[in-house]
């Protein structure tokens, strides 16, 4: 083992950032859980991201592990330890490694001496070696030598072997003799360390009580149990990275709990379509006939429901629709992350169209704000986008435990059963009777009264076919009208006020957790901003009010043309020139430190 001398780093105790190179397909996705997990089991906050190929197998993946004892949510692009076990990203992760960090690397065999640096310390273990030594066949070494750094970094942080032994028995619960052969492994990594390195790390872990009452999962799972919790009892769709673990999800949970008692038959209905058009058709009809019905996409499925979406909205039909974002345009890169189909969502289809969308920041919310848009939808009878991503989607987050209410009543909207229609004189499907915008509805087969014939042509407040232009354009306004009752029904934005700065930030989604980061360092620095998380579109009054109050605002966002500042100057109609973009689009999630330097330049330049 080659290792330099870095004991007078200061002493540092969990709080850490750790970046794993492997090769997708190699087994190292249930090491990297295996090492999230016992680090969230020792009570320290933790975030894991994961960086995989668009392939199946065989090219280069990166898992992340933010070891981080204030509980920051974010991605860092300060890595402390690199663990290099993919000889062609070598050159690479070698120079990912912050200065006086640590690079982990497999020395079965000799590296070149020109891939060194003199300001890291470098260890060499030789994983390939003892996993050959130890294991028979060839993939079983490969998958054993992924698990043996495990081990080496147990022994090198100090993380709780017990713990670990504990999750391999879980695990493995039925195979035990792969929990015998992991632990093998493990402790062949964990061994070499501590018969061979000469110098501990200043970086340890510690046993703290930061995760009670926290869960470690992602988006689509979240998403996909709040599609239960609301009373969704049909999902379409098209298999499309990266949402379809949302519908795997779903799947799993109706298995359990979507099951007829009596005859074990299913009480909900998945329907894998030929393609995403056909998938929103689908959940549309659906609707129609009065169930909870959703679909999850991403970008390019969106696309394809243009048609459909637009349909829904002229003919009042509630849908949920969930895009996890990925980077654009095109396919662009579908396992990266962003947050660029903003204003492609907010204005699907052709015509006058405006669609509620709303921004969860973590899997909690995505939980939540399920069950919100499946609510929405039913009341403002129009579909609803839950904006994700792939950050939030498929990377494990701690999150706080979900609270199962079992007196949850969806809420319908202005549905009206028999008896309703049995008293009144006529029903007609399109006429405001409230002055919000938003008609009465029935649903098929519960009243000869409530039938009438749903079209996306032209149709008057009776719900008869019209040509005329004063009919059509009646139809258009009440639209609008129910576009601001919707404005007032959205989740509200969550808003911190400072007493003396001039400074606004305002950004939403997936980049929430680096933004507090961030705002948390500015503060530090002397800079105090205040902070404006958007949680949904059409946009609340209050943020209006936010703008207004600041002389400079700074949008912070993952894409490449600023599409939220661009919803805010066409929704709110404030003064362009008070609103500037902090952008990052190159599909990784954003990260504090970007933020707090892009703010701190414009703002030393101005």
């Amino acid at each position: 083992m080659k290792t330099q001398n870095n004991k007078n780093l200061p002493p540092r105790v969990n709080d850490c950032v750790i970046k794993i190179a492997t090769v997708n397909g190699t087994g190292s996705a249930s090491a990297n859980g295996l090492l999230l997990k016992a680090l969230f089991r020792m009570g320290i906050p933790v975030v894991g991201k994961n960086y995989f190929p668009s392939n199946i197998q065989g090219l280069p993946t990166w898992y992340e592990v933010r070891v981080t004892k204030d509980g920051y949510h974010s991605a860092s692009n300060d890595i402390d330890i690199v663990i290099a076990m993919n000889v062609q990203t070598y050159e690479k992760d070698l120079a990912s490694v912050q200065s006086g960090g640590w690079l982990v690397y497999d020395s079965t065999w000799p590296r070149s001496k020109l891939l060194d640096r003199n300001d890291i310390s470098v260890i060499g273990i030789p994983f390939s070696k003892l996993c050959i030594e130890n294991f028979e066949g060839i993939r079983s070494r490969i998958l054993m030598k992924n698990i043996a750094y495990v081990g080496a970094l147990a022994a090198l942080l100090k993380i709780d072997l017990d713990i670990i032994k504990t999750l391999l028995n879980e695990t493995f619960a039925k195979k035990k003799h792969l929990a015998k052969s992991n632990l093998e492994a493990i402790m062949l990594g964990y061994n070499y360390v501590i018969k061979n390195l000469t110098n501990p790390l200043p970086i340890t872990v510690k046993k703290i009580n930061k995760t009670k009452d926290h869960i470690i999962i992602d988006g689509n799972t979240a998403a996909g149990l709040g599609c239960v919790y609301a009373g969704a009892t049909v999902g379409a769709w098209y298999p499309l990275t990266p949402s379809t673990s949302l519908m795997d999800a779903y799947e799993t949970f109706c298995s359990q709990f979507r099951k007829n008692k009596k005859d074990d038959k299913n009480n909900y209905c998945i329907i894998q379509a030929e393609d995403e058009l056909a998938a929103i058709g689908m959940v549309l009809g659906a609707t129609w006939n009065g169930a909870r019905a959703f679909t999850p996409t991403s970008g390019p499925g969106i696309s394809l429901m243009s048609e459909f979406i637009g349909f829904a909205y002229y003919s009042e039909l509630p849908a949920v629709i969930f895009n996890i974002q990925r980077t654009g345009p095109s396919t662009g890169m579908p396992t990266r992350t962003q947050q660029c189909d903003l204003l492609t969502c907010a204005y699907a289809s052709h015509g006058d169209t405006r669609h509620p969308m709303l921004f969860p920041a973590n899997p909690e919310e995505c939980f939540h704000m399920t069950v919100n848009a499946f609510d929405l939808g039913d009341e403002l009878q129009t579909p609803i986008f839950v904006m994700s991503d792939l950050d939030i989607g498929m990377n494990d987050w701690m999150s706080s435990d979900f609270e199962w209410d079992n007196k949850y009543e969806p809420k319908k909207g202005k549905v009206l059963s028999a008896e309703q229609l049995e008293k009144l004189e006529n029903f007609y499907r399109y006429f405001d009777s409230d002055g919000d915008g938003i008609p009465y509805r029935s649903l098929p087969g519960v009243h000869p009264k409530g039938s009438f014939f749903t079209r996306g042509s032209g149709h008057n407040k009776y719900g008869g076919y019209t040509e005329e232009g004063h009919e059509y354009q009646e139809v258009v306004d009440r639209l609008k009208v129910k576009w601001n009752t919707a404005r007032k029904m959205v989740p509200k934005p969550d808003i911190k006020y400072s007493k003396t700065s001039k400074i606004g930030v305002i950004a939403f989604g997936s980049s929430d957790g680096a933004t507090n980061e961030a705002i948390i360092k500015l503060r530090k620095s002397g800079l105090k901003v205040n902070y404006c998380r958007i949680k949904s579109f059409p946009f609340n009054e209050s943020i209006k009010k936010f703008i207004d109050k600041h002389e400079k605002i700074y949008v912070i966002e993952q894409n490449r043309d600023a599409q939220m500042r661009s919803l805010l100057i066409l929704d709110l109609e404030v003064n362009p020139s008070k609103l500037f973009s902090i952008l990052h689009y190159d599909g990784n999630p954003i990260y504090a430190n970007l933020i707090v330097r892009e703010l701190l330049d414009n703002e030393s330049s101005a």
